[in-house]
């Protein structure tokens, strides 16, 4: 698995919904609730690093990653704009 194919399952989901996936739902509540994921993930992601092992950060990072990878797509931006300006400061 790859960050690139978790995104293209995403955007799958948002071209074409589906009744029982939470990615679907993600955006159908739209950007503010995604954002609010976003957000929720962060705080989670802090907790964990400061207050819980290892298994846990790993799993608060990959909820994390998940979201902002939701509202990446939900902005029509991709992992590719954020590559790119990785690059762009590393030059």
């Amino acid at each position: 698995m790859s960050i690139q194919w978790l995104f293209d399952v995403i955007k799958d989901r948002k071209d074409n919904p589906t009744e029982k996936s939470y990615t679907s739902s993600l955006f159908e509540e739209g950007l503010p609730k995604i954002a609010q994921k976003v957000g929720e993930e962060g705080t989670e992601v802090v907790v964990a690093a400061l207050a819980q092992d290892d298994k846990r950060l790993i799993e608060e990072v990959a909820d994390l990653t998940y979201h902002t990878l939701v509202l990446l797509a939900a902005r029509g931006l991709s992992p590719a704009d954020i590559l790119a300006e990785l690059e762009k400061r590393h030059r």
